[in-house]
């Protein structure tokens, strides 16, 4: 189970690099900009949306690590009473 978590995280690290999502406004922002000669600061908004897409996944990632770690241990603390009492 571990090495099909690591290989999923492995296949979606490597395909972010193709992501290039922009919402309608933000994309005729940067078509007007281009437009001007700023081709700069698509590239920048482009990383902000790939940071605000993968933050809540992160969060959800870590807590359920947590809840696991926690939910692994409270089980091993009760199969350790149950035997000793």
């Amino acid at each position: 189970m571990k090495k099909l978590i690591i290989l999923f995280a492995l296949i979606v690290a490597g395909s972010l690099h193709e992501v290039a999502a922009q919402c309608a406004m933000c994309r005729s922002t940067l078509e007007n900009n281009f437009s001007n000669g700023q081709a700069g600061i698509a590239a920048g908004i482009n990383t902000g949306i790939l940071y605000l897409l993968c933050i809540p996944y992160l969060a959800v990632g870590i807590l359920g690590y947590l809840w696991y770690k926690s939910s692994r241990n409270g089980g091993k603390e009760l199969t350790d009473s149950i035997t000793a009492g």
